[in-house]
């Protein structure tokens, strides 16, 4: 249970801002109950965090090097209220560099990020991929994230999904007016990553009333830097006869594809 000192800012009715995070230092915060997860009210949404750890991480070392892959693991619940970003260089490189990022309460960890930057060059005349663009999102119906879906992060949400949406396949957009940091200007990058771990609640494959199917990491590519705004997903969640699944995502933003996300599923069945 949540106690005292670790909720978040507005639990008690007290006023918060229209953001997910206040800062409180130069590498401390607090959640607000904009990034209040899905599966318990006293933990933080993973698609939150994640975006502000990636911004912590291009906040304190500036690179003109691009985002090529970031990797979350989620090492325990991630809980609401205080918390600290921790960011270090591991692989320093003139094209090349990998960066470790951490979310920690205390002395506990709860999110382990690895990020990989790549020096930039033109590439225009070879670019192509095999990814069909989405219908853009005024062609899709609304739809009402929070019917699915408790928590303050998902009621922060303006969602789209495609027609032809079934359990475990269907295209989405998603987008929301908050910004990670009160006061603050998202990163581009973690503006756009701020959304992705919705993937796993988007496609639904069975009632998560019925069957828990927590994801307990992610992980993204990208062959472009995305345009943050709209995120796109044209998702395919697969579970397996023993327990294991995945969520899988092509992402686009609002010009075309841009890469990919993939979630580790722990599927169990609700007594």
């Amino acid at each position: 249970m949540p106690t005292a000192h670790n909720l978040h800012l507005g639990h008690a009715d007290e006023p918060y801002p229209d953001a997910f995070y206040v800062r409180r230092g130069d590498s401390e915060f607090l959640s607000t109950l904009h990034a209040q997860g899905a599966w318990q009210p006293g933990e933080q949404h993973l698609a939150a965090a994640a975006g502000l750890v990636l911004a912590e991480a291009e906040r304190r070392l500036p690179s003109d090097k691009l985002v090529s892959r970031v990797s979350f693991d989620v090492l325990g619940v991630i809980h609401s209220g205080a918390f600290a970003i921790d960011v270090k260089m591991v692989r320093p490189g003139r094209s090349i560099e990998l960066i470790e990022a951490t979310m920690r309460h205390g002395d506990q960890v709860s999110i382990h990020a690895r990020i990989w930057r790549l020096s930039a060059s033109d590439t225009t005349r070879v670019q192509g991929t095999e990814w069909a663009p989405l219908p853009p999102p005024d062609a899709m119906p609304p739809l009402t994230f929070s019917s699915v879906w408790d928590g303050g992060f998902i009621a922060s949400l303006d969602a789209r999904r495609g027609a032809d949406m079934r359990p475990g396949r269907g295209q989405s957009w998603i987008r929301t007016a908050y910004p990670l940091v009160d006061g603050e200007v998202d990163p581009p990058v973690a503006g756009f990553v701020k959304l992705i771990d919705t993937a796993n609640g988007l496609a639904v494959r069975e009632d998560p009333n019925a069957v828990f199917f927590a994801n307990v990491d992610l992980t993204i590519h990208f062959t472009r830097q995305p345009e943050a705004g709209w995120v796109g997903f044209d998702t395919r969640v697969s579970f397996g006869p023993t327990g294991l699944g995945e969520t899988f995502s092509v992402l686009s933003d609002i010009h075309g594809p841009v890469g990919t996300a993939a979630q580790s599923l722990t599927v169990r069945l609700r007594e």
